[in-house]
C-alpha cells in the first residue's frame, strides 16, 4: 500500500474532516473490552450483579435490547457512511441523514449498543462502564466540537443551536 493510500485510509489528509482527540480509537477500544470483559464475566461466570435479571423474565428484556441493538447499527452505520463514505469536495458542515437528529450519532451508537447489552442481560457492575464511556465521548465530542468550531465558525455555531448533541428532539424545549 503507497503511502498516500494508507493516509486516505486513515482519514489524516481528508480536507473535508475537522480531526479527532488522538485518545479517541484507543479509549473506544479500552472501554469497548472493558465493559465485554465486566458484562461476561458478571453475566455468565460470577453472578456478582446480575441477580436483577431473575425479577425480569428475559421475554420482557429481549423486545427492548434488541430494538436498542437496531437503533445502535442503525446510526453507526449511517454515520460512519456519512462522513468517511464520500469526500466532501467543498468542506462544510454535515447537516444530512442521522446527522440531522443529533451531533454525535456515531458515538450516540456506541452508548445505545452497551445500554442494549445490558438490557438483554443485565449487569448492575456494567453500568459503571456505560457512565465512564459516556462520560469519555462527551469530553471527546467536546473536544471534536472545538475543532468543527475553528473550521467552520458560525456555521457550525448554528448547527449546534439547531441540533442537540445527544437525544433527538431536546432542542424543541430550549426558549428561542
Amino acid at each position: 500500500m503507497s503511502e498516500n493510500n494508507y493516509k486516505q485510509k486513515r482519514f489524516e489528509d481528508r480536507e473535508d474532516l475537522a480531526g479527532e482527540h488522538k485518545l479517541t480509537d484507543l479509549g473506544q477500544i479500552v472501554l469497548a473490552v472493558l465493559f465485554v470483559v465486566i458484562w461476561i464475566t458478571d453475566n455468565f461466570i460470577f453472578h456478582y450483579s446480575d441477580f436483577i435479571n431473575s425479577h425480569i423474565p428475559w421475554y420482557f428484556r429481549i423486545f427492548p435490547g434488541l430494538i436498542l441493538l437496531v437503533v445502535s447499527a442503525y446510526l453507526s452505520r449511517q454515520g460512519l457512511k456519512t462522513v468517511f463514505g464520500e469526500i466532501r469536495q467543498t468542506p462544510g458542515v454535515i447537516r444530512k441523514g442521522v446527522f440531522k437528529l443529533v451531533r454525535h450519532p456515531i458515538y450516540l451508537s456506541e452508548i445505545i449498543l452497551y445500554i442494549g447489552l445490558n438490557i438483554l442481560h443485565i449487569s448492575l457492575v456494567s453500568i459503571a462502564v456505560i457512565v465512564a464511556a459516556f462520560i469519555f465521548l462527551h469530553l471527546v465530542s467536546r473536544h471534536e466540537e472545538k475543532l468543527l468550531l475553528e473550521k467552520f465558525g458560525d456555521d457550525y455555531r448554528k448547527y449546534m443551536n439547531e441540533v442537540p448533541m445527544w437525544i433527538p428532539g431536546i432542542n424543541k424545549f430550549k426558549k428561542k
